[in-house]
Protein backbone atom coordinates (compact mmCIF):
# COMPACT_ATOMS: atom_id res chain seq x y z
CA UNK A 1 0.00 0.00 0.00
CA UNK A 2 1.29 3.47 -1.06
CA UNK A 3 2.44 5.74 1.67
CA UNK A 4 1.84 9.09 -0.75
CA UNK A 5 -1.73 9.69 0.04
CA UNK A 6 -1.21 10.39 3.91
CA UNK A 7 -2.47 13.11 4.78
CA UNK A 8 -4.05 14.17 1.74
CA UNK A 9 -7.57 14.71 0.93
CA UNK A 10 -9.60 11.64 1.09
CA UNK A 11 -11.07 9.69 -1.93
CA UNK A 12 -14.36 9.62 -2.73
CA UNK A 13 -16.33 6.78 -1.50
CA UNK A 14 -18.05 4.35 -3.68
CA UNK A 15 -21.36 4.39 -4.75
CA UNK A 16 -22.28 1.55 -2.49
CA UNK A 17 -20.81 -0.22 1.25
CA UNK A 18 -18.13 -2.56 0.67
CA UNK A 19 -19.16 -5.60 0.68
CA UNK A 20 -16.83 -7.70 3.09
CA UNK A 21 -15.11 -10.72 1.61
CA UNK A 22 -13.63 -13.89 2.79
CA UNK A 23 -9.65 -13.58 2.79
CA UNK A 24 -8.26 -15.73 0.27
CA UNK A 25 -7.14 -19.16 1.18
CA UNK A 26 -4.05 -18.96 3.13
CA UNK A 27 -3.69 -15.49 3.73
CA UNK A 28 -3.56 -14.38 7.17
CA UNK A 29 -6.44 -11.95 8.36
CA UNK A 30 -4.78 -8.98 9.15
CA UNK A 31 -4.71 -8.17 13.35
CA UNK A 32 -5.67 -5.77 15.28
CA UNK A 33 -5.08 -1.96 14.67
CA UNK A 34 -5.66 1.21 15.91
CA UNK A 35 -5.93 4.53 13.81
CA UNK A 36 -3.80 7.14 13.90
CA UNK A 37 -4.78 9.56 17.18
CA UNK A 38 -3.30 13.25 18.77
CA UNK A 39 -2.28 12.40 21.65
CA UNK A 40 -1.90 16.62 21.90
CA UNK A 41 -6.09 16.90 21.67
CA UNK A 42 -7.08 13.31 23.19
CA UNK A 43 -7.04 14.19 26.82
CA UNK A 44 -9.15 17.48 25.98
CA UNK A 45 -11.83 15.01 24.15
CA UNK A 46 -11.10 14.55 21.27
CA UNK A 47 -13.04 11.76 19.38
CA UNK A 48 -12.70 8.28 19.54
CA UNK A 49 -11.05 6.48 16.62
CA UNK A 50 -11.51 2.50 17.68
CA UNK A 51 -12.26 0.21 15.26
CA UNK A 52 -13.43 -3.38 15.89
CA UNK A 53 -10.78 -5.88 15.55
CA UNK A 54 -12.76 -8.15 13.35
CA UNK A 55 -12.54 -5.83 10.48
CA UNK A 56 -11.51 -7.53 7.37
CA UNK A 57 -10.53 -6.32 3.73
CA UNK A 58 -13.02 -5.92 1.45
CA UNK A 59 -13.07 -7.91 -1.60
CA UNK A 60 -12.68 -5.52 -4.13
CA UNK A 61 -9.61 -4.05 -2.61
CA UNK A 62 -6.28 -6.18 -1.72
CA UNK A 63 -4.73 -6.79 1.78
CA UNK A 64 -2.58 -3.89 3.46
CA UNK A 65 0.90 -4.73 2.25
CA UNK A 66 3.83 -6.04 4.94
CA UNK A 67 5.58 -3.28 4.76
CA UNK A 68 2.62 -0.77 6.21
CA UNK A 69 1.79 -2.43 9.72
CA UNK A 70 -0.85 -1.75 11.56
CA UNK A 71 -2.74 0.53 8.20
CA UNK A 72 -5.06 -2.68 7.50
CA UNK A 73 -7.76 -0.91 5.93
CA UNK A 74 -11.13 -1.03 8.01
CA UNK A 75 -14.66 0.98 7.24
CA UNK A 76 -14.90 3.91 9.31
CA UNK A 77 -17.63 6.89 9.59
CA UNK A 78 -17.38 9.85 7.98
CA UNK A 79 -16.71 12.31 10.71
CA UNK A 80 -16.43 11.22 14.70
CA UNK A 81 -18.58 13.04 17.33
CA UNK A 82 -16.89 16.47 18.76
CA UNK A 83 -16.27 15.64 22.66
CA UNK A 84 -15.75 11.98 22.39
CA UNK A 85 -19.20 11.17 23.64
CA UNK A 86 -20.62 8.88 20.52
CA UNK A 87 -18.71 6.10 21.64
CA UNK A 88 -16.92 3.66 19.68
CA UNK A 89 -18.07 3.32 16.01
CA UNK A 90 -20.41 0.41 15.72
CA UNK A 91 -19.14 -2.88 14.04
CA UNK A 92 -19.73 -4.27 10.39
CA UNK A 93 -22.11 -7.10 9.59
CA UNK A 94 -20.84 -10.39 9.35
CA UNK A 95 -19.12 -12.02 6.03
CA UNK A 96 -21.62 -12.15 3.32
CA UNK A 97 -21.25 -15.13 0.29
CA UNK A 98 -18.47 -13.87 -2.32
CA UNK A 99 -19.99 -11.69 -4.88
CA UNK A 100 -22.90 -10.58 -2.97
CA UNK A 101 -23.32 -6.30 -2.46
CA UNK A 102 -26.26 -5.10 -0.70
CA UNK A 103 -27.35 -1.07 -0.90
CA UNK A 104 -27.48 -1.12 2.67
CA UNK A 105 -30.03 -3.42 4.00
CA UNK A 106 -27.00 -5.28 5.80
CA UNK A 107 -25.13 -1.55 6.58
CA UNK A 108 -25.46 -0.62 10.52
CA UNK A 109 -27.78 1.96 11.26
CA UNK A 110 -26.82 5.43 11.73
CA UNK A 111 -25.73 6.11 15.73
CA UNK A 112 -28.57 8.07 17.26
CA UNK A 113 -28.71 11.90 16.43
CA UNK A 114 -26.81 13.76 18.88
CA UNK A 115 -28.39 17.28 19.94
CA UNK A 116 -26.19 20.27 18.19
CA UNK A 117 -22.95 21.38 20.02
CA UNK A 118 -24.09 23.94 22.87
CA UNK A 119 -27.06 21.89 24.14
CA UNK A 120 -30.90 21.91 22.58
CA UNK A 121 -33.20 19.73 21.60
CA UNK A 122 -31.52 18.39 18.46
CA UNK A 123 -33.24 20.17 15.98
CA UNK A 124 -30.54 20.05 13.29
CA UNK A 125 -27.69 18.04 11.96
CA UNK A 126 -25.58 16.82 15.18
CA UNK A 127 -22.08 17.59 15.15
CA UNK A 128 -20.02 15.02 13.61
CA UNK A 129 -23.02 12.82 12.59
CA UNK A 130 -22.35 10.00 10.56
CA UNK A 131 -22.64 10.36 6.54
CA UNK A 132 -25.98 8.76 5.16
CA UNK A 133 -25.43 4.97 4.31
CA UNK A 134 -25.97 5.87 0.67
CA UNK A 135 -22.74 7.52 0.53
CA UNK A 136 -19.89 5.32 2.18
CA UNK A 137 -16.75 6.28 2.19
CA UNK A 138 -13.66 3.95 1.17
CA UNK A 139 -11.11 2.97 3.84
CA UNK A 140 -7.68 4.51 3.30
CA UNK A 141 -5.01 5.18 5.73
CA UNK A 142 -4.61 8.68 4.96
CA UNK A 143 -8.51 8.88 5.84
CA UNK A 144 -8.63 8.43 9.26
CA UNK A 145 -5.69 10.92 9.98
CA UNK A 146 -7.19 13.64 8.07
CA UNK A 147 -10.35 13.11 10.22
CA UNK A 148 -8.72 13.31 13.63
CA UNK A 149 -6.77 16.02 12.28
CA UNK A 150 -9.93 17.86 11.56
CA UNK A 151 -11.57 17.33 14.47
CA UNK A 152 -8.97 18.71 16.37
CA UNK A 153 -8.98 21.96 14.33
CA UNK A 154 -12.74 22.21 15.44
CA UNK A 155 -11.90 21.71 18.87
CA UNK A 156 -9.17 24.07 19.11
CA UNK A 157 -11.70 26.85 17.43
CA UNK A 158 -14.16 25.80 20.04
CA UNK A 159 -11.81 26.01 22.96
CA UNK A 160 -10.86 29.54 21.51
CA UNK A 161 -14.16 30.43 21.49
CA UNK A 162 -14.47 29.58 24.80
CA UNK A 163 -11.48 31.61 25.65
CA UNK A 164 -13.16 34.54 24.13
CA UNK A 165 -16.21 34.33 25.96
CA UNK A 166 -15.21 34.21 29.12
CA UNK A 167 -12.60 37.00 28.48
CA UNK A 168 -15.66 38.58 27.47
CA UNK A 169 -17.35 37.54 30.77
CA UNK A 170 -14.65 38.39 33.20
CA UNK A 171 -13.87 42.01 31.62
CA UNK A 172 -17.76 42.67 32.51
CA UNK A 173 -17.98 44.17 28.64
CA UNK A 174 -19.52 42.50 25.87
CA UNK A 175 -17.23 43.80 23.02
CA UNK A 176 -13.92 44.37 24.85
CA UNK A 177 -11.41 41.77 25.88
CA UNK A 178 -9.15 44.14 27.44
CA UNK A 179 -7.07 42.87 30.63
CA UNK A 180 -6.30 45.51 32.84
CA UNK A 181 -3.01 46.91 34.33
CA UNK A 182 -2.76 46.08 38.10
CA UNK A 183 -2.93 49.06 39.90
CA UNK A 184 0.81 50.24 41.68
CA UNK A 185 -0.61 50.24 44.95
CA UNK A 186 -1.01 46.25 44.49
CA UNK A 187 2.47 45.74 43.48
CA UNK A 188 4.70 44.00 46.22
CA UNK A 189 8.04 43.52 46.43
CA UNK A 190 9.28 39.66 47.36
CA UNK A 191 11.25 39.85 50.50
CA UNK A 192 15.21 39.92 50.73
CA UNK A 193 15.34 41.49 46.94
CA UNK A 194 16.76 45.28 46.93
CA UNK A 195 13.16 46.78 46.62
CA UNK A 196 11.76 45.28 49.20
CA UNK A 197 15.08 46.20 51.73
CA UNK A 198 15.40 49.39 50.19
CA UNK A 199 11.83 50.30 50.78
CA UNK A 200 12.51 49.24 54.52
CA UNK A 201 15.71 50.91 55.09
CA UNK A 202 14.71 54.25 53.59
CA UNK A 203 12.67 55.42 55.91
CA UNK A 204 15.49 55.28 58.93
CA UNK A 205 18.27 57.22 56.48
CA UNK A 206 18.85 60.63 57.04
CA UNK A 207 20.22 63.67 54.91
CA UNK A 208 22.53 65.36 56.75
CA UNK A 209 23.32 68.73 56.95
CA UNK A 210 26.06 70.67 58.62
CA UNK A 211 26.68 73.93 58.16
CA UNK A 212 29.91 75.49 59.86
CA UNK A 213 28.87 78.63 62.89
CA UNK A 214 29.41 81.19 60.41
CA UNK A 215 26.65 83.31 62.14
CA UNK A 216 24.69 86.08 60.10
CA UNK A 217 21.30 85.70 58.13
CA UNK A 218 20.86 82.86 56.18
CA UNK A 219 22.44 83.72 52.46
CA UNK A 220 25.01 87.01 53.25
CA UNK A 221 28.01 86.57 53.43
CA UNK A 222 28.36 85.36 57.03
CA UNK A 223 26.53 82.15 56.53
CA UNK A 224 29.08 79.28 57.12
CA UNK A 225 30.03 76.66 54.80
CA UNK A 226 27.77 73.46 54.67
CA UNK A 227 28.01 69.76 53.35
CA UNK A 228 26.08 66.90 52.98
CA UNK A 229 26.30 63.30 54.33
CA UNK A 230 24.20 60.67 55.56
CA UNK A 231 23.09 58.86 59.08
CA UNK A 232 21.01 56.42 60.12
CA UNK A 233 18.32 55.71 63.08
CA UNK A 234 20.65 54.12 66.19
CA UNK A 235 18.02 53.80 68.72
CA UNK A 236 13.92 54.34 69.30
CA UNK A 237 15.58 57.35 71.56
CA UNK A 238 16.23 59.22 68.19
CA UNK A 239 19.66 59.08 68.11
CA UNK A 240 21.64 58.95 64.75
CA UNK A 241 25.04 57.51 64.06
CA UNK A 242 27.29 59.14 61.97
CA UNK A 243 30.51 59.70 60.47
CA UNK A 244 32.51 62.54 62.39
CA UNK A 245 33.95 64.18 59.14
CA UNK A 246 30.77 64.76 58.02
CA UNK A 247 29.82 66.51 61.56
CA UNK A 248 33.05 67.56 62.20
CA UNK A 249 32.45 71.56 60.62
CA UNK A 250 29.38 72.12 62.58
CA UNK A 251 30.54 70.62 65.84
CA UNK A 252 31.43 73.90 67.30
CA UNK A 253 28.83 76.74 66.70
CA UNK A 254 27.48 75.06 63.90
CA UNK A 255 24.23 73.83 62.73
CA UNK A 256 22.62 70.32 62.07
CA UNK A 257 19.50 69.07 60.70
CA UNK A 258 18.22 65.62 59.47
CA UNK A 259 16.32 64.91 56.88
CA UNK A 260 14.09 62.02 56.43
CA UNK A 261 12.68 60.16 53.25
CA UNK A 262 9.36 61.49 53.81
CA UNK A 263 11.21 64.81 53.32
CA UNK A 264 10.77 65.96 57.22
CA UNK A 265 13.21 67.91 58.34
CA UNK A 266 14.49 68.35 62.32
CA UNK A 267 17.13 70.01 64.05
CA UNK A 268 19.98 68.43 65.28
CA UNK A 269 23.11 68.63 68.08
CA UNK A 270 26.33 65.99 68.13
CA UNK A 271 26.23 64.16 71.58
CA UNK A 272 29.78 62.57 70.89
CA UNK A 273 31.78 61.96 68.46
CA UNK A 274 35.59 60.00 68.24
CA UNK A 275 38.05 61.11 65.54
CA UNK A 276 40.05 58.28 65.30
CA UNK A 277 37.09 56.44 64.92
CA UNK A 278 35.20 58.40 62.57
CA UNK A 279 31.81 57.65 64.27
CA UNK A 280 29.45 60.24 66.03
CA UNK A 281 26.60 60.58 67.65
CA UNK A 282 23.68 62.97 66.93
CA UNK A 283 20.12 63.26 68.85
CA UNK A 284 17.07 64.67 67.45
CA UNK A 285 15.71 67.90 68.74
CA UNK A 286 12.16 67.38 68.99
CA UNK A 287 12.09 63.75 67.91
CA UNK A 288 9.20 62.27 65.86
CA UNK A 289 7.30 59.76 67.44
CA UNK A 290 7.56 55.74 66.56
CA UNK A 291 11.22 56.41 64.72
CA UNK A 292 12.19 52.83 63.71
CA UNK A 293 16.19 52.28 64.18
CA UNK A 294 17.90 49.77 61.88
CA UNK A 295 18.83 46.54 62.83
CA UNK A 296 22.55 45.98 63.33
CA UNK A 297 24.14 42.87 61.87
CA UNK A 298 27.55 40.95 62.90
CA UNK A 299 30.15 42.31 60.89
CA UNK A 300 31.96 39.54 61.81
CA UNK A 301 30.48 37.15 59.95
CA UNK A 302 30.60 38.99 56.91
CA UNK A 303 32.30 36.63 54.05
CA UNK A 304 33.94 38.09 51.03
CA UNK A 305 31.07 37.98 47.94
CA UNK A 306 28.10 38.73 50.46
CA UNK A 307 25.74 40.81 48.77
CA UNK A 308 25.91 44.48 49.92
CA UNK A 309 23.17 47.72 49.37
CA UNK A 310 24.57 51.09 50.18
CA UNK A 311 22.23 53.81 50.67
CA UNK A 312 23.15 57.53 51.22
CA UNK A 313 23.05 61.04 49.36
CA UNK A 314 26.04 61.34 47.04
CA UNK A 315 26.76 64.43 45.71
CA UNK A 316 23.34 65.41 47.29
CA UNK A 317 21.20 63.29 46.08
CA UNK A 318 19.35 61.86 48.75
CA UNK A 319 17.98 58.61 49.18
CA UNK A 320 20.05 57.03 46.82
CA UNK A 321 20.48 52.83 46.36
CA UNK A 322 23.19 51.24 45.37
CA UNK A 323 24.98 47.69 45.37
CA UNK A 324 27.73 45.40 45.10
CA UNK A 325 29.06 43.06 47.10
CA UNK A 326 31.78 42.32 49.93
CA UNK A 327 34.93 42.35 47.87
CA UNK A 328 37.80 42.24 50.89
CA UNK A 329 37.58 42.43 55.23
CA UNK A 330 40.31 43.87 57.30
CA UNK A 331 41.26 46.40 54.93
CA UNK A 332 43.52 48.54 56.97
CA UNK A 333 42.40 52.12 55.81
CA UNK A 334 43.23 55.57 57.06
CA UNK A 335 40.96 58.01 55.52
CA UNK A 336 41.68 61.95 55.87
CA UNK A 337 44.75 63.35 53.74
CA UNK A 338 46.95 60.67 54.00
CA UNK A 339 49.70 62.82 55.60
CA UNK A 340 48.30 64.61 59.08
CA UNK A 341 48.00 63.14 62.08
CA UNK A 342 44.13 64.07 62.09
CA UNK A 343 43.59 60.46 59.81
CA UNK A 344 40.67 57.88 61.24
CA UNK A 345 41.88 54.23 61.46
CA UNK A 346 40.11 51.24 60.64
CA UNK A 347 40.09 47.65 59.24
CA UNK A 348 37.68 48.27 56.72
CA UNK A 349 34.81 46.68 54.84
CA UNK A 350 36.02 46.80 51.24
CA UNK A 351 32.75 46.89 48.67
CA UNK A 352 32.57 47.83 45.27
CA UNK A 353 28.58 49.52 45.89
CA UNK A 354 29.22 53.34 44.54
CA UNK A 355 29.86 55.24 46.93
CA UNK A 356 30.83 58.32 46.44
CA UNK A 357 31.15 62.01 48.58
CA UNK A 358 27.82 61.93 50.26
CA UNK A 359 27.41 58.67 50.90
CA UNK A 360 29.63 59.23 54.22
CA UNK A 361 28.16 57.45 57.66
CA UNK A 362 25.05 56.02 55.65
CA UNK A 363 24.74 52.42 56.48
CA UNK A 364 25.99 49.73 54.42
CA UNK A 365 23.25 46.82 54.31
CA UNK A 366 23.29 42.66 53.98
CA UNK A 367 20.90 41.01 51.57
CA UNK A 368 18.03 40.71 54.93
CA UNK A 369 18.57 44.45 55.38
CA UNK A 370 20.61 44.56 58.81
CA UNK A 371 23.64 47.02 59.07
CA UNK A 372 27.26 45.87 58.38
CA UNK A 373 29.13 49.40 58.21
CA UNK A 374 29.04 53.03 57.95
CA UNK A 375 29.99 54.08 54.74
CA UNK A 376 33.16 56.10 55.65
CA UNK A 377 35.84 56.62 52.98
CA UNK A 378 36.53 55.65 49.21
CA UNK A 379 39.51 55.22 46.84
CA UNK A 380 39.51 57.92 44.32
CA UNK A 381 41.60 57.56 41.36
CA UNK A 382 41.46 61.85 41.60
CA UNK A 383 43.56 61.99 44.33
CA UNK A 384 45.12 58.90 44.73
CA UNK A 385 44.45 58.42 48.26
CA UNK A 386 41.98 57.60 50.66
CA UNK A 387 39.35 60.03 51.36
CA UNK A 388 36.32 61.97 50.78
CA UNK A 389 37.08 63.97 47.55
CA UNK A 390 35.04 65.33 44.33
CA UNK A 391 36.35 62.13 42.30
CA UNK A 392 33.35 59.80 41.33
CA UNK A 393 33.54 56.11 42.52
CA UNK A 394 35.63 53.66 40.88
CA UNK A 395 34.55 50.57 43.16
CA UNK A 396 36.65 50.89 45.90
CA UNK A 397 34.42 52.05 48.96
CA UNK A 398 35.47 51.20 52.65
CA UNK A 399 32.78 50.94 55.68
CA UNK A 400 33.46 51.00 59.29
CA UNK A 401 32.42 47.47 60.84
CA UNK A 402 29.35 47.68 62.93
CA UNK A 403 30.60 45.82 65.30
CA UNK A 404 33.36 48.46 66.19
CA UNK A 405 31.19 51.58 65.51
CA UNK A 406 28.42 50.06 67.65
CA UNK A 407 31.11 49.69 70.37
CA UNK A 408 32.19 53.42 69.94
CA UNK A 409 28.58 54.37 69.50
CA UNK A 410 27.51 53.17 73.14
CA UNK A 411 30.76 55.04 74.72
CA UNK A 412 29.85 58.13 73.46
CA UNK A 413 26.26 57.66 74.44
CA UNK A 414 27.40 57.02 77.79
CA UNK A 415 30.27 59.82 78.40
CA UNK A 416 30.25 61.65 75.76
CA UNK A 417 33.84 60.95 74.53
CA UNK A 418 35.92 58.26 72.65
CA UNK A 419 37.67 55.57 74.51
CA UNK A 420 40.77 53.79 72.38
CA UNK A 421 42.74 50.87 73.45
CA UNK A 422 46.35 51.71 73.22
CA UNK A 423 49.83 49.37 73.75
CA UNK A 424 51.31 52.50 74.60
CA UNK A 425 54.62 53.04 72.06
CA UNK A 426 54.75 55.67 69.16
CA UNK A 427 54.83 53.95 65.79
CA UNK A 428 56.14 55.32 62.32
CA UNK A 429 53.13 55.68 60.17
CA UNK A 430 55.29 56.43 56.92
CA UNK A 431 57.25 52.82 56.85
CA UNK A 432 55.11 50.46 54.32
CA UNK A 433 55.67 46.64 53.97
CA UNK A 434 58.36 45.96 56.56
CA UNK A 435 56.03 46.05 60.24
CA UNK A 436 55.13 48.85 62.31
CA UNK A 437 58.52 49.92 63.68
CA UNK A 438 58.66 51.87 66.95
CA UNK A 439 59.87 55.55 66.80
CA UNK A 440 63.29 56.45 68.89
CA UNK A 441 61.27 59.60 70.15
CA UNK A 442 57.29 60.14 70.83
CA UNK A 443 55.14 63.38 69.41
CA UNK A 444 56.17 66.04 71.34
CA UNK A 445 60.04 64.94 72.80
CA UNK A 446 57.85 62.02 74.96
CA UNK A 447 59.28 58.99 75.19
CA UNK A 448 58.22 56.51 72.37
CA UNK A 449 57.24 53.68 74.55
CA UNK A 450 54.96 54.73 77.97
CA UNK A 451 56.51 54.12 81.04
CA UNK A 452 54.82 51.22 82.81
CA UNK A 453 52.66 51.34 79.56
CA UNK A 454 51.68 47.68 77.97
CA UNK A 455 54.46 47.73 75.62
CA UNK A 456 56.93 49.14 78.09
CA UNK A 457 55.75 45.68 80.46
CA UNK A 458 56.22 43.25 77.56
CA UNK A 459 59.56 44.36 77.48
CA UNK A 460 59.40 45.57 73.90
CA UNK A 461 61.93 49.12 73.19
CA UNK A 462 62.35 51.87 70.45
CA UNK A 463 63.70 50.40 67.23
CA UNK A 464 61.51 47.19 67.70
CA UNK A 465 59.06 46.18 64.61
CA UNK A 466 56.11 44.81 65.25
CA UNK A 467 55.22 42.44 62.28
CA UNK A 468 52.33 40.53 64.37
CA UNK A 469 49.16 41.63 65.88
CA UNK A 470 46.94 39.00 67.62
CA UNK A 471 48.42 36.04 64.19
CA UNK A 472 47.60 38.91 61.75
CA UNK A 473 50.09 40.16 59.62
CA UNK A 474 51.38 43.75 60.45
CA UNK A 475 53.04 45.47 57.22
CA UNK A 476 52.75 49.57 58.78
CA UNK A 477 52.02 51.72 61.03
CA UNK A 478 48.37 52.27 60.34
CA UNK A 479 47.58 48.64 60.19
CA UNK A 480 48.88 48.26 63.33
CA UNK A 481 46.64 50.93 64.59
CA UNK A 482 43.66 49.63 62.36
CA UNK A 483 44.04 45.77 64.40
CA UNK A 484 44.53 47.27 67.88
CA UNK A 485 41.70 49.78 67.29
CA UNK A 486 39.07 46.77 66.42
CA UNK A 487 39.31 45.73 70.63
CA UNK A 488 38.85 47.12 74.11
CA UNK A 489 40.36 48.16 76.83
CA UNK A 490 41.84 45.27 78.94
CA UNK A 491 41.81 42.35 75.77
CA UNK A 492 44.96 40.50 76.17
CA UNK A 493 46.61 40.26 72.84
CA UNK A 494 49.74 38.36 71.14
CA UNK A 495 52.69 40.28 68.91
CA UNK A 496 55.41 38.88 67.32
CA UNK A 497 58.20 41.91 66.83
CA UNK A 498 62.20 41.45 65.72
CA UNK A 499 65.26 42.91 67.18
CA UNK A 500 68.45 42.74 65.98
CA UNK A 501 67.47 40.31 63.74
CA UNK A 502 65.92 37.83 65.87
CA UNK A 503 61.93 37.23 66.61
CA UNK A 504 60.30 37.27 70.01
CA UNK A 505 56.78 36.54 71.12
CA UNK A 506 54.87 38.57 73.71
CA UNK A 507 51.60 38.74 75.71
CA UNK A 508 50.18 42.15 76.69
CA UNK A 509 46.75 43.38 78.07
CA UNK A 510 45.77 46.75 76.05
CA UNK A 511 45.58 49.77 78.01
CA UNK A 512 43.61 52.69 77.19
CA UNK A 513 43.24 56.48 76.21
CA UNK A 514 40.45 58.84 76.14
CA UNK A 515 39.10 61.61 74.49
CA UNK A 516 40.51 62.82 70.82
CA UNK A 517 44.13 64.66 72.69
Amino acid sequence: MSTENEGNAVPAAPSVPPVPGAAPEGSTSPGPGEGPQDAAHGSAGSPSASVPSHSAPPAHEPAASAEQPGHAPRPEPAAAPAHGHGGETPAPPAAAPAGAQQAGADWPPPPPTLPSYGGGSGGGPAWGAPVPAHEPRRRRAGGLAAGVLAAALVAGGVGGGIGYWAAERADGSSSSTTVSAASPQDLKRDPGTVAAVAANALPSVVTIEAKSGGGGIEGSEGEGEGGTGTGFVYDKEGHILTNNHVVASAAEGGTLSAIFSNGKKYDAEVVGRAQGYDVAVLKLKNAPSGVDPLALGDSEKVAVGDSTIAIGAPFGLSNTVTTGIISAKNRPVASGDGSSGNNSYMSALQTDASINPGNSGGPLLDSRGAVIGINSAIQSAGNGGFGQTQAGSIGLGFAIPINQAKTVAEQLIKTGQPVYPVIGATVDMSDQGSGARITEEGSGGTPAVTPDGPAAKAGLKPGDVITTFNGKPIDSGPTLISEIWTKKPGDKVTMTYERDGESHKVELVLGERKGDS
